[in-house]
């Protein structure tokens, strides 16, 4: 497809420079990748024909729902969530995150084409607000190490009160700061999560942003926690927030970090195969 093609959107800019680039890969050279879409709905829907609609930006959003056009390219909704709580981050508060795992590079613009996706496409456009659609691969990340405690045993364990929380972190870095900083951050609060039973659910790397406000970002991290107290636990020890401050806050150029309640998670699976 034409890059330049891709529609006019009411809730984001479309690098149409980097769609070209994801165009102009060889198949050869192509294969999966993860689309991590953020969300802010209007409160009420817009739609460009004029119509008069009592529908909500959510609800609109969740008439798009392309699963149809999903199954003719390959592609799989592989993770879903609320946003329970926005912790960094203030210029735009997001309420919703999915990621979606495509075949090919490709298959993500070819669906554009599909006129499933386009009759869709029409209620996304009404309930969204704002919308950052970044394209990802994984990147490597430690693996649990063996005498990490079961999940069972750690001190705030989930129950049916206070479920698993996913905490997304968004990250632009300070140019050159990457990897050392960040291993040492990453060494101290591995040291305070682990006991509690924290769990890196992907790490993904960001290839471009597809939609977006004009910023580009590094990286996309998923950290799971058994429950929000397990978290509160965390981010309120000392030594933490001591390597926060030292290591990872002059790391950061620009960062949101959020929380959520999955209601559906097969990311890792969807990597690890």
């Amino acid at each position: 497809m034409d890059p330049h093609a891709l529609p006019t959107i009411s809730y984001g800019t479309i690098d149409r420079g980097y769609a070209a680039r994801l165009a102009a890969v060889a198949p050869e050279d192509d294969g999966p990748v993860w689309m991590v879409n953020l969300m802010r709905y209007r409160e009420r829907a817009v739609y460009a024909d004029g119509r008069e609609s009592d529908l909500t930006g959510r609800e609109a959003d969740d008439r798009y729902a392309p699963f149809g056009p999903f199954r003719t390219v390959g592609a799989e909704l592989v993770f879903l969530a609320d946003v329970e709580a926005q912790l960094v981050g203030d210029d735009q508060e997001w309420e919703r995150i999915a990621v979606v795992r495509y075949p090919t590079r490709r298959a993500f613009l070819e669906m554009q084409e599909l006129p499933d996706y386009i009759g869709l496409h029409e209620h996304k456009d009404a309930g969204m607000a704002s919308t950052f659609v970044i394209c990802c691969e994984p990147s490597d990340w430690p693996d649990v190490p063996a005498d990490a405690p079961a999940l069972d045993s750690v001190p705030h364990p989930s129950t049916p009160d206070d479920g698993p929380v996913v905490l997304l972190h968004l990250l632009r870095y300070q140019e050159g700061r990457r990897s050392a900083d960040m291993a040492v951050y990453q060494g101290a609060a591995g040291r305070v999560a682990l006991p509690h039973g924290v769990r890196i659910g992907a790490w993904l790397d960001v290839e471009g942003t597809v939609v977006g406000d004009g910023r580009g970002w590094d990286e996309v991290r998923f950290n799971v926690f058994p429950s929000r107290a397990a978290f509160e636990a965390v981010a309120f020890d000392p030594g933490r927030i001591a390597a926060q401050a030292d290591h990872r806050g002059p790391t950061i150029a620009d960062t949101y970090t959020l929380m959520l309640r999955p209601a559906i998670d097969r990311l890792a699976e969807s990597i690890r195969g």
